[in-house]
């Protein structure tokens, strides 16, 4: 598959099929994590792979209150019908936790420390290509309390959760989303 046509091709799916998803596939998409940059190669991300039903259920409860009190604290009148049954849904979900630690020199910046967040970044979309390779739905999701999450997973406390990535066949087509020309968002300085 032509790297640009992933790029382009590749959506958000919140829209899952029963059908579980493979051992094999889910350790071809973490091997497609792994070959992301980070700082100093400091490698600053581990994976926990969800597939038992009742951890996504706890991870469902968790989003699902997360979303009401981002209604109440911003008003926001989508977030009241926005439905999170995906979470439950997806067969598959690998939560993605940065170490802080592996920042790399950033750490000692005034505004440092986002290295290790900007790897784990490049690990997860290097994830979805990777399931939408395989004919796979995925979705980055981040409306959850990080405390939570690290209780739910077993997660150490110095280890920051920073995504769930949900996987599994698509129960729908792929809605096309307009992306705003390259120019609006480029500035040349030469």
């Amino acid at each position: 598959m032509d790297l640009f046509e992933a790029m382009r091709g590749r959506r958000s799916c919140r829209d899952f099929l029963p059908a579980p998803v493979s051992d094999e596939v889910i350790d071809k998409i973490l091997e497609a994590a792994t070959w992301a940059p980070s700082p100093l190669n400091t490698q600053p991300w581990e994976f926990f792979v969800i597939t038992n039903r009742q951890i996504r259920e706890k991870i469902f409860t968790e989003a699902d209150r997360c979303r009401l009190w981002a209604f109440e604290k911003s008003g926001w009148k989508w977030l009241d019908s926005y439905d999170v049954d995906f979470v439950k849904e997806a067969p598959a979900m690998i939560a993605v936790v940065g170490d802080p630690k592996k920042t790399g020199v950033d750490m000692f910046m005034e505004e440092g420390n986002m290295g290790y967040q900007a790897a784990c970044a490049a690990a997860i979309q290097n994830m979805h290509l990777a399931a939408y390779s395989f004919g796979l739905g995925s979705l980055w999701f981040t409306l959850f309390d990080k405390k939570a999450i690290r209780e739910i997973l077993g997660i150490e406390d110095t280890k920051v959760p920073l995504a769930l990535v949900c996987l599994g066949q698509r129960a729908s087509d792929i809605r096309e989303v307009p992306r705003r020309p390259v120019k609006d968002k480029t500035q040349y300085l030469r």
